[in-house]
């Protein structure tokens, strides 16, 4: 994607400043991507009074709070951040999910894609590249939208079911009205209209680098519960390693102390792992390219 040089002023993947340690001042500005990084620069450079064009993702939404608690609150005690990969309705493709989009500013509230819509932002589709003098998008924002919003819904079923069948007092909360809905989805935006472009798509892990069998078609390890079939090679810290609060402080002592005790029944086993000599040839190999 051929982007003008003079729209690299700003650029980012979670929240850094640009290059020159502030934001440019010219023109709107293009978030591409809405994740937790980009739906949270978008609300905050268009409640300092920026011009915000926002290319929306795929990414699902939640609610902060629901019936009187935060929806973390809820969900970890439904046991939702203790359920394993395997019993994910999409198993290890979970692993390659992006995160609900909510925030903490100011006490921490719901982000309203549509609520910001009213408010002057402009939201479109996937961007899908850029060429002469337009970015073009795909025509995905009301799917995109609509989307989200019904992963916030499922969520809150969920809750309802859970007080019910629990028993528990909490309050009646209304559901959530869409507030706008795109009149068609708008699919190109001139470049002249755009200063700066902020970059929020996220990466994808290099694992190039370590030359062991453990990998599947698409480069990520393979593994239960961080234990590789290379004896002597774990991973760790990594989205859904095991279950949903893999990716978060509530789930990593856990995980890491599972690892922690396999690498320890490795050593009193006294068995040789092999793991030295296929990172020798991988030392070797890289060595061999560099020269």
């Amino acid at each position: 994607m051929a982007i003008p040089d003079a729209l690299f002023r700003q650029e980012t993947t979670a929240g850094c400043p640009s290059r020159e340690g502030r934001p440019a001042e010219d023109g709107g500005v293009l978030v591409v991507g809405t994740g937790q990084s980009g739906a949270q620069i978008a609300e905050d450079l268009h409640l300092a009074g920026r011009r915000v064009h926002l290319a929306v993702g795929s990414a699902p939404r939640i609610a902060r709070s629901y019936r009187g608690r935060d929806m973390v609150d809820w969900l970890h005690d439904m046991g939702h951040y203790d359920m394993p990969v395997e019993q994910h309705r999409d198993g290890e493709a979970a692993r390659m999910g992006t995160n609900h989009y909510v925030t903490g500013r100011d006490g921490g509230h719901d982000i309203d894609l549509r609520q910001f819509a009213l408010e002057g932002m402009q939201l479109y589709g996937s961007l899908t590249g850029v060429s002469d003098g337009r970015f073009s998008f795909a025509p995905n924002l009301t799917e995109h939208l609509d989307a989200a919003d019904r992963v916030s819904e499922n969520a809150k079923d969920l809750i309802d079911a859970h007080i019910e069948r629990a028993g528990i007092d909490a309050p009646v909360e209304p559901r959530y009205t869409p507030v706008w809905a795109p009149d068609g989805d708008p699919t190109s935006l001139d470049v002249r209209a755009i200063g700066s472009v902020v970059w929020a798509i996220g990466f994808r892990a290099d694992w190039s680098w370590v030359k062991v069998p453990v990998f599947d078609g698409a480069g990520y390890p393979t593994h239960t519960r961080g234990v590789t079939a290379a004896p002597g090679l774990y991973v760790l810290g990594l989205p859904w390693l095991h279950t949903w609060g893999s990716g978060r402080f509530s789930g990593i002592a856990r995980d890491a102390e599972f690892v922690a005790d396999r690498i320890t029944e490795l050593a009193d086993s006294g068995a040789p792992t092999g793991l030295g000599r296929a990172l020798a040839v991988a030392a070797a190999s890289s060595a061999a390219r560099m020269a």
